[in-house]
């Protein structure tokens, strides 16, 4: 709030006028910030990953091996399982036991969309523990 004093009268006028230019200039300087800082908030870097030099984990005795063949078939052990009965063959195999972790092995030319509709397939049989399984490396990082 603002006062005038006039030098003629000894009687304060108030003039109800808020200043705005400030306000303005603040949110100008705030929206040049947002309109810079949002495009280096999305990333898109494309991802080559490297092969794991991670000590091995110790295997358990019996190990539930699935294995997503190139031409996008699935193997569980040995023999081949139907994408839709692989719910209950895996059921079978683990003694439905839902603990057990299943060892997921992918050939590389599987692209990982795939990778995932067999894990989505797992998590709706019920089949939390996935190990990913990959060639190990020798060479130190």
């Amino acid at each position: 709030m603002s006062i005038r004093l006039a030098r003629e009268e000894d009687d304060f006028a108030e003039t109800h006028e808020i200043n705005v230019t400030p306000f303005i200039d603040v949110i100008l300087v705030l929206l040049i910030i947002f309109m810079i800082a949002a495009p280096l908030a999305t990333v898109n870097v494309a991802v080559d990953l490297p092969s794991s030099t991670a000590q091995p984990q110790q295997r358990p005795d019996k190990p539930v091996f699935l294995s997503i063949k190139s031409d996008l078939s699935i193997a569980l052990g040995e023999e081949t399982v139907m994408r839709d009965a692989l719910g209950a063959a895996l059921a079978l195999a683990t003694k439905n036991n839902k603990d057990e972790r299943i060892f997921l092995r992918a050939d590389r030319a599987v692209s990982y969309g795939d990778v995932m509709e067999v894990m989505n397939v797992l998590r709706t049989a019920g089949y939390l523990k996935v190990a990913l399984v990959g060639l190990e490396s020798r060479d130190a990082p």
